[in-house]
């Protein structure tokens, strides 16, 4: 929620209060990659980690469960969606969170008339960090229920 705020009466680079607005969004763009990396980054982790356990444990359960986790794949999916965050995090958002980071500084190495366009860049990116987790959970909370006889 907090980058579309950023983006809210922003200025055209027309504008002369443009390249003090980009100042700003710099300025203040280290406290959302902060929780980004102490709160977001450890639990993707923690997803891939976990998924990855609960599929082995699917796939090993033994006849007296009756196959209360549910298919092994549906978990292995759902580290692989973990994965898939962490790596399009690292290839994909760190570039653009650097550059974004960079507007901060008045004569920076990043042109001030493309702040709008980083953060709706960093917006449309971001997408994918929201989907891959919601998708995970969706299929370990379908195996789940499943497995135990709450959703037919």
């Amino acid at each position: 929620m907090g980058v579309p705020a950023l983006l809210v009466d922003f200025p055209p680079p027309s504008s002369p209060d443009h390249s003090s607005r980009a100042r700003l969004v710099g300025r203040q763009w280290p406290v959302f990659w902060k929780v980004g990396n102490v709160f977001f980054r450890p639990i993707s982790t923690f997803g891939i980690f976990g998924y990855a356990y609960a599929s082995w444990a699917a796939a090993t359960q033994g006849p007296s469960s009756s196959g209360r986790l549910g298919d092994w794949r549906f978990y292995a999916v759902a580290s692989l969606c973990h994965l898939v965050t962490v790596v399009h995090s690292a290839i994909n958002m760190q570039p653009i969170n650097a550059q974004i980071d960079a507007l901060r500084e008045p004569k920076g190495r990043v042109d001030s008339a493309k702040a709008e366009q980083l953060l709706r860049k960093w917006i449309k990116g971001n997408t994918v960090r929201l989907i891959t987790p919601v998708v995970a959970g969706s299929l370990a909370l379908w195996q789940i229920l499943k497995g135990h006889g709450k959703l037919y």
